[in-house]
């Protein structure tokens, strides 16, 4: 197995951009490139570096900038049977990528995290800061039956046993192609970052068995080892107030109500950094998961009003995890 051993040299770093460019090759080359992220048909389905990974998941107006982060030191990388990596040692990126078959999500979400925990979990950067999941058909199906319950049975699963006050951050979102194919990708760290929870709303593993068999399993925002040099990782964010949605089908209403639950998640992170801002700005980046195709339009416009163009951000149409949820957000915030 060909990963790297040793830990890099002082404290991590981590800067993620968007970026325009005519191909990923470009951004790749750098030495410190830990991973670029294509979103939608416009960028390239596949591309013969392990750091380049696709994202099924179609961008406002056909066309985004590429995702990009760098690390400030040379980044070794590779192929371990069904996952992708980069690492400098003290943090990497890693992306498996599971058909679902006739056993269905539940084995092959199990499959995907099993094989993704014993990966981390042997190399140098066994902590896991922040997971994103993007799976198809994700509110199909009634009761304990729908997919997003099925998925996080299957997540559990695969993660063995853990201690729910630390599970990373993490995103689940409905990819819109109709492929049965679970994505996966994350950030691991050398060493332990600190979950932050919202005052706003019940901790996701907390859930009352309404939401399914299995609570979802991932913490609302993660502070990383070094605050000063890594961002405040994000959760994916919606219309949620203790464990309900609020405002069933009203986009702007919901989009208000998630912008008040990253006031308050960002106050509770604050506690323990300080130096934080208070408020999104030039340091931070954002993910914004449209329910509704026709919408696009309509949240981009939103997002220009709200921030014009102090805060970066990329607009998707994607399914969100609930019915009723028009929008979901996520990104980094740093000063």
């Amino acid at each position: 197995m060909n990963r790297p051993a040793e830990a890099g040299h002082g404290a991590p770093l981590l800067k993620v951009d968007y970026v325009h460019a005519d191909s990923p090759a470009t951004l790749l080359a750098p030495a410190d490139t830990l991973a670029v992220l294509g979103f939608g048909d416009a960028a390239p389905h596949h591309f013969d570096d392990p750091r380049y990974l696709h994202v099924p998941l179609q961008p406002h107006a056909g066309v985004a900038p590429y995702e990009v982060w760098r690390t400030g030191e040379p980044v070794e990388h590779g192929r371990d049977g069904e996952i992708a990596w980069a690492s400098n040692g003290e943090l990497a990126f890693g992306a498996i990528e599971v058909a679902e078959d006739a056993d269905g999500l539940v084995a092959a979400a199990a499959h995907a995290y099993e094989r993704l925990t014993h990966f981390v979990q042997a190399s140098a950067t066994p902590h896991l800061l922040r997971i994103w999941n993007y799976l198809d058909a994700i509110t199909q199906g009634d009761g304990d039956a729908e997919r997003y319950r099925q998925f996080c049975i299957g997540r559990a699963r695969g993660l063995g046993a853990f201690d729910p006050t630390m599970l990373p951050a993490a995103t689940a979102i409905g990819r819109c192609d109709d492929a049965r194919v679970l994505q996966i990708y994350w950030l691991s760290a050398a060493a332990p970052g600190t979950p932050v929870e919202n005052p706003r709303q019940i901790s996701a593993y907390r859930y009352p068995r309404a939401y399914g068999p299995q609570p979802p399993s991932f913490a609302r925002a993660m502070l990383p080892p070094t605050a000063q040099r890594l961002p405040l990782l994000l959760s994916g964010t919606a219309s949620v107030v203790g464990h309900a949605s609020q405002h069933a089908d009203a986009l702007m209403a919901q989009m208000d109500e998630t912008f008040a639950n990253f006031d308050s998640l960002l106050g509770a992170a604050r506690q323990s950094q300080p130096a934080l801002p208070a408020t999104f700005g030039a340091g931070t980046r954002l993910k914004v998961y449209v329910r509704d195709r026709g919408d696009l339009e309509l949240v981009a416009g939103a997002m220009q009003a709200r921030f014009g163009t102090q805060v970066p951000y990329i607009v998707l149409h994607a399914a969100i995890c609930r019915h009723e949820l028009c929008v979901e957000i996520d990104g980094v915030h740093s000063a």
